[in-house]
């Protein structure tokens, strides 16, 4: 295996592809014994720029290392009906090195993608590492001992993102229990610190109202210097006393008491069925008994 690629290709790699590899084989690793998890990259290429979107699942067969044709092409014929500019690139696995047997399932390809690339994600969890465990190889045709043959080499990348990556990765990191906590118990520390936060800020203008209120009545002397601090402190403010807001607030704040209240009849409503079926269930035993017919 080369230690690097000659190509002088760019690739750009999207958080997406890294959360949906790493779901797949969390998947798999929950429901059975640990195994490599195989399936596609899909993108586009604008001249010597290759930028991985997103990825879907295969089945693959470890004792012939080989892949379920038919599931690949129907998986490929209806990501063209959905996003018809992209193309398979290559493919994605796990494991800590790239391994001969793969060279098969690459070669599988070439039908696809004349030149796949192969992202291989490292499972192992590594706290000295600071890079992302996940390398991108290609394959180039290289003579050793007088044989060309086919090796994968490889490649440098960088992470690129758009809006709606950055904050779903970012609500990921923010809600994933890191320390066996619940995901619940993670939401509630984030909304402690906020609530813990505007309360400090609430505290600290009072401080300067307090402040400035005195020293309109005289009780300690004015300072213009420290008057301009101020006002340049107040200006950095958000500004809420407006008319848009007033209405934008009371809107929402409508809104929250009615769906409020429409939780609480649907409680009721439940509450009263219940109470409904056990008055005809205790009804239809008593009226057995005396030849009476339901009340309800």
């Amino acid at each position: 295996m080369a230690s690097s690629s000659s190509s002088g290709l760019t690739f750009k790699l999207h958080p997406l592809v890294i959360v949906n590899i790493s779901d797949h084989y969390t998947r798999v690793k929950s429901q059975s014994h640990p195994r490599r998890v195989v399936g596609c990259v899909i993108g586009v290429q604008r001249g010597r720029t290759v930028e991985i979107f997103n990825s879907f699942e295969l089945l693959y067969d470890e004792s012939t290392h080989s892949l379920d044709r038919a599931f690949l092409e129907k998986k490929q014929e209806l990501y063209k009906k959905v996003f018809p500019q992209f193309y398979i690139l290559g493919w994605y696995s796990t494991g800590s090195d790239a391994l001969e047997a793969d060279m098969i399932i690459h070669k599988s390809l070439m039908d696809i993608n004349e030149s796949p690339l192969y992202v291989l994600l490292n499972p192992a969890i590594n706290p000295t590492q600071k890079d992302l465990p996940v390398t991108i190889y290609e394959s180039e045709l290289h003579v050793i001992d007088g044989n060309p043959q086919l090796i994968f080499v490889r490649s440098s990348y960088t992470i690129e993102t758009v809006e709606a990556e950055r904050i779903s990765v970012d609500h990921v990191a923010h809600l994933k229990p890191s320390d066996g906590g619940s995901a619940a118990t993670q939401l509630a520390a984030h909304l402690t610190g906020i609530h813990s936060a505007i309360k400090m800020l609430n505290s600290r203008i009072r401080v300067l109202h307090h402040y400035l209120l005195a020293m309109q009545k005289g009780d300690i002397p004015c300072e213009n210097a420290l008057l301009r601090q101020v006002s340049s402190l107040l200006r950095r403010l958000p500004a809420i006393e407006s008319e848009k807001f007033q209405d934008d607030f009371l809107m929402e704040y409508n809104d929250t008491l009615l769906i409020t209240y429409l939780a609480m009849f649907t409680n009721c409503s439940s509450t009263m069925n219940e109470l409904v079926d056990k008055f005809n269930t205790a009804y239809d035993r008593h009226s057995r008994r005396g030849g009476r017919t339901a009340f309800i």
